[in-house]
Parts: C-alpha cells; structure tokens; sequence
C-alpha cells in the first residue's frame, strides 16, 4: 500500500486522532494548524475529517517540515486517539491495529466493533507478526497508506510506555525488505527492548 493515498475514498479518521498532528510539540504548532487548514481540514468544527485529506496534510508536514515532525505526530497518537485498554507490552502492540479501526469509519460506521472484536476491511492493518518475550524482540508489519516515520513513532511511544522497567527501547525500520518508502506495499519494523 503506498503512502498517502487511501484504499478507500470514503474513509474517515477522527478528530481525536488528526489532533495528534496539533499537539505533538509546541515548535512549529501554528504551521502544522496551517497545513491542516491549507489541505481543508477544519479542526474545530468537524468530528470526522476525510482519510485523504489528513494523508495529504502529512504529505505537506514531512516535504516541509521533516520526517522527525512525522515521528513526534505518531508518538503524540497515544494521547490523542482512543485505544483500548492495554496492560503489557505485548498488549500493547497488538492495541495499535484495535484503535488503528477504532479512530476510522467507512461509510459512517466505525472500522472496530468492540462487541464482536471485527474489524471492516479497507485501511490495511498494523500486525503484530513475532513477539518473544525472552528475546526482549518482537517484529511488527504495517500495511497502511500512513507514513513510515509515523508508524514508527506509535512504534516507538507503546514500547516506552509499557516495556519492562529499566529496559531501553529500540525500533528500526528493516530496510532489508521493501518497505513503503521505497515504494512496497508494507514496512517492516524490528523491535528491541
């Protein structure tokens, strides 16, 4: 799946979620308001914003202003968006797929059933595909039209947040397989801790 270009045209992302972009840091906060205004995204008065707009206003944030905002915006989903509980780090991980659907809806309905734990189709997925808890490893495999850096720093943040005390974090984009920036459909990332 490429980046920032939706499966679907009539996908949407909540406004919980597209404030992560807003509330990620205070440097360049105006500018980031700016380039979701500029791609016609209206963060005080819309509940649900177009999944093509907010991929083109990420568009904009990383040929602007650099992969690292990208990172920081993903570090800042955790707080921004809904997830659901999460009580161990390979919970965790696994929770990034449940509110990747929770914080979408197609066709007006939310992309997470939390009675049936279904998920709809339509937005590709964040798997978790190897955990070893022993190895301290784990790898996770991301086929969404989101930026790299983005899906790096949701990575990057669950892992702080609920890795074994005194253990030090570690995820690396495994360039070793195509990935999405050099045009795969999917990234692969490698997580240490």
């Amino acid at each position: 799946m490429a980046q920032f270009e939706v499966l679907n045209k009539n996908v949407e992302v909540n406004r919980e979620a597209v404030m992560s972009v807003v509330n990620s840091m205070e440097k360049n906060k105006e500018c980031r308001k700016e380039i979701l205004m500029n791609n016609g995204i209206d963060i005080q008065n819309k509940e649900w914003v177009n999944q093509q707009k907010w991929l083109d206003a990420f568009e904009e944030i990383t040929e602007s202003l650099g992969d690292m905002n990208v990172f920081l915006i993903g570090k800042a989903i955790i707080k921004n968006a809904k997830f659901p509980p999460i009580k161990d780090l390979e919970d965790g991980l696994k929770a990034i797929d449940v509110a990747y659907h929770m914080n979408h809806r197609l066709h007006g309905k939310i992309m997470f059933d939390p009675a049936s734990g279904k998920k709809l189709k339509g937005i590709g997925n964040y798997n978790l595909v190897e955990f070893n808890e022993k190895e301290r490893m784990a790898v996770m495999v991301c086929d969404n039209p989101y930026p790299s850096k983005f899906d790096e720093g949701i990575i990057t943040q669950i892992v702080r947040k609920f890795k074994p005390p005194g253990s030090r974090e570690n995820v690396t984009l495994d360039e070793s397989k195509t990935n999405r920036t050099m045009g795969g459909d999917s990234c692969n990332y490698l997580i240490n801790w």
